[in-house]
Order: structure tokens, then sequence, then C-alpha cells
């Protein structure tokens, strides 16, 4: 068997997270020699912080990380990785949609061929507009990484530990971890598993926010925006050459007549004015995005840790650990007294006995 870490960003998910963990519980154990669990709280505005506490003292493979406010899922998946001590990596929701008895699958599929499996949905169940926009999502992306299953990813992962060595060093406020993990590899395959309905709340990604997060996706990691202006600038020029042979045929040669002035030259001079404004826009996009990494603005700030003293004595694989920072290795446990009042409808479970 292999060492899985399972890493989740959680997000105003208080009534979900703990059937989570639970399931987790049951298959783990079975799956893998050692294992661990790696919950990251994004600023959320309930009491998903104290379940994750409570949850950290009820089973020893348990961590937490709270964040001092709300970063993104992609950049609390990011502070997970570089957290993480054993082989294999699986990323997945925190609101009971992705199957966790297919994580199997995903490992088996792992093979010496590839490096990354995503647990594609069988079919989209969050809406009409958010599907929609899921899957310009993905159009895009695939430009963006430059990888054939670019339409296939999911948040539902599995990939090995050693890709992170590519992005080590990565800094910054824009994180997407499918672009990422194209800077270590390319070789993906997927499988297709079957996403549940969302039984408790609501999705925190809306149309809106996708659309914002594959804006920012496109213009932090690729130059399509730039390549799109340049074409357009080809384009509104060949026009204007067009245009002007219009002009001159129009009164020297052939109908030997004056085009009206006021009304042709103000729409041509809209159509100009309108591109070199959009362009410059892009430029500026692209001149922000610069800005804000020489101000070296950071993807995350931990606000706090807690450990268990059965995660705390277990020994990090060195080639998962090498090259990271030594604090995202060993955080100071902290406890709150009335943590495991908060899971009263949680199951009481053995605790294992060893996870290396």
């Amino acid at each position: 068997m292999v060492s899985v870490s399972v890493v989740i960003p959680v997000y105003n998910s208080q009534d979900s997270v703990g059937e989570v963990v639970t399931q987790l519980a049951q298959i783990l154990p079975t799956i893998a020699d050692a294992y661990e669990v790696i919950l990251v709280e994004d600023g959320s505005q309930d009491n998903s912080w104290q379940v994750l506490e409570a949850l950290a003292q009820r089973y020893a493979f348990v961590r937490a990380f709270q964040f001092m406010r709300n970063y993104g899922q992609h950049n609390a998946l990011l502070c997970a990785i570089r957290a993480v001590r054993y082989e294999i990596i699986i990323t997945m929701d925190d609101d009971l949609q992705h199957p966790a008895e297919r994580i199997p699958d995903m490992l088996a599929a792992l093979t010496k061929q590839y490096d990354v499996v995503y647990g594609s949905p069988q079919q989209e169940s969050h809406g009409v507009l958010r599907d929609l926009a899921s899957q310009v999502t993905k159009w895009v992306l695939q430009g963006a990484m430059g990888a054939e299953t670019a339409r296939n990813i999911s948040a539902f992962r599995a990939f090995r530990t050693k890709i992170r060595e590519a992005f080590v060093h990565f800094n910054g406020p824009y994180v997407n971890l499918d672009v990422l993990l194209t800077w270590g590899t390319k070789r993906f395959t997927r499988i297709e598993v079957a996403h549940r309905k969302r039984t408790t709340g609501q999705s925190n990604y809306t149309f809106a926010k996708l659309i914002t997060h594959t804006f920012n996706m496109v213009t932090g990691f690729s130059t399509l925006p730039l390549q799109i202006a340049s074409l357009l600038g080809f384009v509104l020029t060949a026009l204007g050459g067009v245009i002007l042979v219009y002009v001159l045929l129009a009164r020297l040669i052939i109908f030997n007549y004056e085009v009206p002035g006021f009304t042709f030259t103000a729409s041509v001079i809209s159509i100009f004015a309108g591109a070199q404004m959009f362009m410059l826009g892009i430029i500026g996009e692209y001149l922000a995005r610069m800005h804000f990494r020489l101000m070296d603005k950071p993807a995350y700030v931990i606000r706090e840790a807690t450990e268990t003293p059965g995660t705390a004595a277990v020994e990090p694989q060195h080639e998962a650990t090498e090259g990271l920072p030594q604090s995202l290795l060993t955080a100071k446990p902290t406890r709150t007294e009335d943590a495991t009042e908060v899971l009263p409808r949680l199951p009481d479970m053995e605790r294992p006995t060893h996870y290396d």
C-alpha cells in the first residue's frame, strides 16, 4: 500500500466537513499504510474552525490550519499541499459531493504512466449558470495549461507529492492549482465519478465568482489576452486600410463624390478608440499583476494551526518534505477546551494505533 495525504479547503462547511472526515476515517485505513487529512479553514463566517478543532482532537490523523482571512480555494489547497507528509496527495471538497469511496479507484489509476488523476464528474449538478461557467472555465484553462485533459479537470484529484517541487517557490495572490501542476508534469489522466448533489448549504462559487476566477487565471498564467489584443489590433489596422481605399476610390476614381463627413468619421474614431481602450485595459491588468508580484503579496497567511499528539509523532518522509520551510511542517498545538462539544453528532470511533 501507499501513504496518502488528503487535503480539503473548508469554507462555511460546519454542517458537512465532519461527515467528510468520518467517511475518510473508514476508508483510508483500508488503502494506505500511512495517512493524514489536512483541513484549511479559509476565513469562514460560521463555526467551521471550531468544528476542525474538534475533529483534530477526535482523530489523530487530522491536522488543521486557519487563515487570517478568506484567500480562496486554490490558495488553501496550496497551503495544505506544502504541509503534506506523504507520497500521494488527494484533493477534495468539503461539501460531500466528492465520493470518498472512489479514492481507491483514483489511486489505482495513478500508475507509472501518469502523475495526476482527475475524478471528472459524469454530469455537472450545480445549476445551469454554474455548469455553464464551469465549462467556460475549463475551455479557457485548456489554453492556459496546454494540456488536452483541461476540459476534464475537477477539484477531486490525486497526484504525486513530488510535483510540488515545481512550484515550491511560487508566491502570489492569484493561485490556480491545475496550472501549477502542469509546471511539473504533462502526464494527466481521468476517471469518471458520480458527483453527488449538495445536501447542505449552497455553493460558494457563483457564476460571477467563476467568471472572475477565469479572468484572473487567464491573465495570471497565460499571455492569451495579449495575443487576442495583438490580433484585434491587426484586424482593425486592416479595416482602416480597407476604409482608406474605399474613400479614395469613391472620391477620386469611381464615384467621384465625397464620403459624408461627420457620421462616417465619428464611427471610425469610435471603433478605433474602443479597441485601443480595450487593449490598454488588458495591458493594465498585466501591469497590475506585475505590481502585486513586486509587492510580494502572499498567497495566504496562517492565523492558527492545530496538531494532535498522533501526528506530531509521525516522522515525515524525506522526499515529500525536502526543500520546504520547517514552519509548515511543525505547527504549534492549540486546543479549545469546549471544542469537543461542537461535534455531538459524530460517531465514536477507535483511534488508529499507528500511522507510519
